[in-house]
């Protein structure tokens, strides 16, 4: 039975509660409705000591900001085995888990929030976008991309977040649609790229060989090829 006692947390440990309360506070409504107050409330502290682990609620923000950042770049580790697609496929699924988990916060991070244009926002948003490209890279077999490789992925990452701001204003297409809709993107981004250069054009003839007839970029090619009969 419990005597009622509550344990008293150490410095870091309250840090990591307030950041978790905060995160969650902010993945159901934009961070600019959130008040001091409520997190104080959410996480059974009064608002002093808030501040006596934040100075504000930006800085609070920042470092909800960072977890949060952190989590959505490992949406992009993914083991380098099997066909490319369904390694982006499943790459895209848990990058659409995160925008669904944290859908408010997300877009009040790539729209506006209250702590947008401070350096440190901006170094966590490209911290996330160069993870991204890393990861994508590696799938490649890239180190030292050629420039419209990198134009490719640089291109299809933001695409990718674009799709699913629209997306979370009023979700109107089926989520599973989109995450196979992007798979699909970065196979035709990367092909438009590979009729215009050889070396490109020799990268995708490598990945199209391991691709299997059911595979995304192979369905692709199907879909292609019936518009034009």
């Amino acid at each position: 039975m419990s005597t009622g006692v509550r344990r008293r947390m150490g410095v870091e440990e309250r840090r990591q509660q307030l950041i978790g309360v905060a995160l969650e506070l902010f993945s159901r409504r934009s961070p600019d409705e959130v008040s001091i107050d409520e997190i104080a409330s959410a996480a059974g502290i009064s608002r002093p000591l808030v501040y006596h682990y934040f100075p504000g609620k930006l800085s609070l923000y920042e470092a909800a900001l960072q977890r949060a950042a952190d989590d959505l770049a490992g949406r992009f580790v993914e083991p380098h085995e099997g066909p490319l697609g369904a390694r982006l496929l499943r790459v895209m699924r848990r990058f659409f888990d995160f925008v669904d988990e944290h859908g408010p916060g997300f877009s009040a991070l790539m729209r506006g929030g209250p702590a947008v244009g401070s350096s440190t926002t901006n170094a966590l948003i490209d911290a996330v976008r160069q993870a991204a490209y890393d990861q994508i890279l590696a799938h490649l077999g890239v180190e030292n991309p050629p420039a419209r490789l990198e134009l490719v992925v640089r291109s299809w990452i933001s695409l990718a977040e674009s799709t699913a701001l629209i997306w979370l204003d009023g979700r109107r297409i089926p989520r599973a649609e989109l995450e196979y809709q992007l798979v699909h993107d970065f196979a035709a981004l990367a092909a438009v790229s590979a009729a215009h250069d050889e070396e490109m054009a020799m990268l995708m003839r490598q990945v199209l060989k391991d691709e299997p007839t059911d595979g995304p970029f192979s369905d692709l090619v199907g879909r292609l090829i019936s518009l034009a009969s």
